[in-house]
């Protein structure tokens, strides 16, 4: 099997330690990653203990680890592998709502990516993503844990300036968001965000997000209506997500069509959708994988949009943003735990008709 590499080829396979207690799975991600050549699977543990030691003799890129196992569940091992041994580390999940939870759970404590368990069905195309998902996340940006008391709560209530915010994300976007959100007061402007992710776990994440923050946080379905307090994710699936006006307010709108850019949702098609009336709209680029977002941004920048990216050095893998900076369409980068400030300050747009 050939792929284009998502980022940068090693001059040497990138090294894989799959840990999984079933026999028949280490069997299968072992014939399924070896026959790219851009990976090499160094090693196979049965738990968490396993692990450990190999983890210290094989020294791997990357991780693939499973949720369920016996002694330590994959989660703990994450966590504790987080804060002692910090590495890129891909999670095996089915697409079970008990899958998807844990899913969400493991990407908020630092997991790079999840990837559906191999079956006997899989295609070329699915062989394909999870090689590319696998090297892609050996060469993110492992960023450290918060293991301190959170920031200080933002205040309840702020002036609303008027602009709507659009959020696109990928790799390690479930983290990015989370710290936005946490900077956000309970009237935050109107937030639709559309993050790469399959829709089990997209509704995984909204659920998390709804207990956890006191923002209105739910999917984006047609015709729902954008509001102060509210944050709305694409629900992705065989669709995107835009925006539109209906009478002196916005709404969202499902958009049909192929995938662009190989994702649905795309980050672009939710930008492009804002267009016409872009000068009332801060939009902001999260870290993730690729372009998604890059061109949309530009467009809506040149017709007086203010555009924020995440900076390098707070960005897991900094495609997206770089690829928005490298056309001219940011206005400004900042660290992640800053974004939330920013848009809160915006300057109020021009006083020529309501949107809400």
């Amino acid at each position: 099997m050939t792929g284009e590499a998502p980022l940068g080829w090693k001059d040497r396979p990138v090294r894989v330690l799959v840990v999984d207690d079933s026999v028949a799975i280490q069997s299968v991600m072992r014939h399924v990653l070896s026959r790219d050549p851009r990976l090499e699977v160094v090693a196979t543990a049965r738990d968490a203990f396993e692990a450990r030691a190999l983890i210290k003799r094989y020294n791997p890129d990357v991780l693939t680890l499973d949720i369920e196992m016996p002694g330590m569940n994959g989660l703990d091992f994450l966590e504790r592998l987080m804060r002692l041994r910090p590495m890129p580390v891909v999670m095996l999940s089915g697409y079970t709502q008990a899958g998807s939870d844990a899913a969400i759970q493991a990407l908020a404590l630092g997991a790079m990516d999840c990837v559906p368990k191999p079956s006997a069905g899989l295609t070329e195309p699915v062989l394909r993503d999870m090689a590319d998902r696998i090297v892609a996340a050996s060469q993110g940006r492992v960023l450290p844990q918060e293991t301190g008391p959170r920031r200080p709560a933002p205040p309840l209530h702020r002036t609303w300036s008027g602009r709507i915010v659009l959020i696109g994300a990928s790799t390690g976007g479930v983290a990015a968001v989370e710290t936005v959100l946490a900077g956000m007061p309970v009237d935050c402007p109107p937030i639709v965000v559309s993050q790469h992710m399959p829709p089990a776990f997209l509704k995984s994440f909204v659920d998390r997000l709804e207990a956890r923050f006191p923002q209105s946080v739910a999917l984006a379905l047609d015709g729902v209506e954008l509001l102060p307090g509210r944050v709305l994710f694409s629900p992705g699936g065989d669709a995107h997500t835009g925006v539109d006006r209906r009478g002196s307010g916005l709404i969202c709108r499902r958009i049909e069509g192929p995938r662009r850019n190989g994702h649905y949702p795309s980050v672009d098609v939710l930008f492009e959708a804002a267009l016409p009336f872009a000068d009332r709209v801060s939009a902001v680029l999260l870290t993730g994988l690729g372009q998604d977002g890059a061109h949309g941004m530009k467009q809506l920048r040149d017709r007086g949009a203010f555009c924020i990216g995440q900076d390098e050095a707070s960005s897991v893998v900094y495609g997206m943003p770089r690829a928005a900076a490298d056309l001219g369409a940011i206005d400004v980068q900042l660290p992640l735990e800053t974004i939330a400030d920013e848009l809160c300050r915006r300057r109020p747009v021009p006083s020529k008709g309501s949107l809400t």
